[in-house]
């Protein structure tokens, strides 16, 4: 089996907030594909840490994974070990890498279990205000300049025609200069979520406020983990 193991998005949300089950699947198997072994460590001694750290056996699994490259794991799968897979934080597989060892399992006659969990992009959405029932989400914006402009009015047109809500994210060193851009390109009257340091019990910040407003008081967001999200 393939156990989906969602992370925390802040490590200092209490472990009382996530299902018991999580710890469950964490004892079951010592195997795991991560994208980032010291996270993965970390987000298994927060659920579980009396588990012997020197037994896990850790598979890389990023964006530039290919299924060559985790072969050993696959047949470990195939001759019938369990192992989970965990991100970096919160749910597997959205703006997450880890689709590629799930489409093989279904491939493999594999079972696949999902573990309910936070998602930083649906914690977003769900706390913008915005329309929840139609949404895109957009995952990074380009690093070139012209490409990013271009983007960004891009989604203040689909909002303004559609209604769906426009959701993306930004690497954390680079919020600041994208908070920047959207202020500059996008309409006054356009309305913006920004979401930072979500389920961090003292730090986290959601507010919706129209570009005109934000120009007034920009929050410091650099190196702080944040989604945003477009809409009306």
């Amino acid at each position: 089996m393939l156990f989906l193991i969602p992370a925390y998005l802040s490590e200092n949300t209490s472990v009382n907030h996530f299902a018991p089950v999580i710890k469950d699947y964490i004892m079951q198997t010592d195997y795991f594909f991560v994208e980032n072994e010291k996270t993965a460590r970390k987000v298994v001694k927060f659920f579980a840490p009396e588990k012997k750290q020197s037994e896990l056996k850790l598979f890389l699994l990023d964006k530039y994974t290919e299924n060559s490259d985790v072969k050993e794991a696959q047949q470990l799968m195939l001759q019938g070990q369990d192992f989970g897979l965990l991100s970096e934080a919160g749910l597997p597989c959205i703006a997450d890498p880890g689709n590629l060892m799930v489409k093989w399992c279904h491939e493999k006659n594999i079972r696949v279990i999902p573990i309910s969990g936070p998602s930083s992009i649906i914690l977003a959405l769900i706390s913008s205000g915005f329309n929840g029932q139609e949404f895109t989400f957009n995952g990074y914006l380009p690093i070139d300049k012209g490409e990013k402009k271009k983007q960004i009015l891009h989604l203040e047109t689909l909002v303004d025609k559609t209604g769906y809500s426009q959701i993306f994210m930004e690497t954390p060193y680079r919020n600041n200069q994208l908070l920047e851009d959207l202020i500059k390109f996008l309409s006054p009257h356009t309305k913006l979520c920004i979401a930072a340091n979500i389920n961090d019990p003292e730090l986290e910040f959601i507010k919706t406020k129209t570009i005109k407003e934000w120009q007034k008081q920009k929050p410091e967001l650099h190196k702080i983990p944040a989604v945003f999200v477009l809409g009306k």
